[in-house]
């Protein structure tokens, strides 16, 4: 498990990097300042759960447990349907997605559950060391 997530947390962590430098220069002048914030809290997210996931890892070895896996997949589903939602949201313009913003927003709300799934049952991880 902590291999998987561990791949999984460097991976959304290098693309959280990738994508914040990627709308700060080359969406600077492409999106209004309203879409260019939606993007960004994508990419903050994107590191908090991350992070999140690096947790996940490092207590793994001390607690091998079902609710730390489903920490660990909420964390990672939450990361794509939150963030890349926003992101699809954000540039629906550009990428010639006007139509889907209302399938897409709908999504975002879902990752968030996810957020917040993943961290009941980290919390019952640790609580249960």
């Amino acid at each position: 498990m902590h291999k998987t997530f561990g791949i999984i947390a460097a991976l959304y962590g290098g693309l959280a990097v990738v994508l914040g430098a990627f709308g700060a220069h080359a969406l600077k002048n492409k999106l209004d300042a309203y879409q260019l914030d939606i993007f960004n809290k994508g990419v903050q997210y994107q590191f908090y759960h991350a992070l999140a996931l690096i947790a996940v890892v490092l207590i793994s070895d001390k607690l091998n447990t079902k609710t730390l896996t489903i920490a660990g997949w909420s964390f990672s589903l939450g990361v794509l349907f939150f963030s890349g939602s926003l992101y699809l949201l954000a540039m629906r313009h550009l990428l010639g997605m006007e139509g889907f913003a209302s399938i897409l927003g709908p999504i975002t709300p879902l990752g968030g559950l996810c957020f917040i799934i993943g961290w009941i049952f980290l919390l019952i991880s640790f609580a249960k060391m």
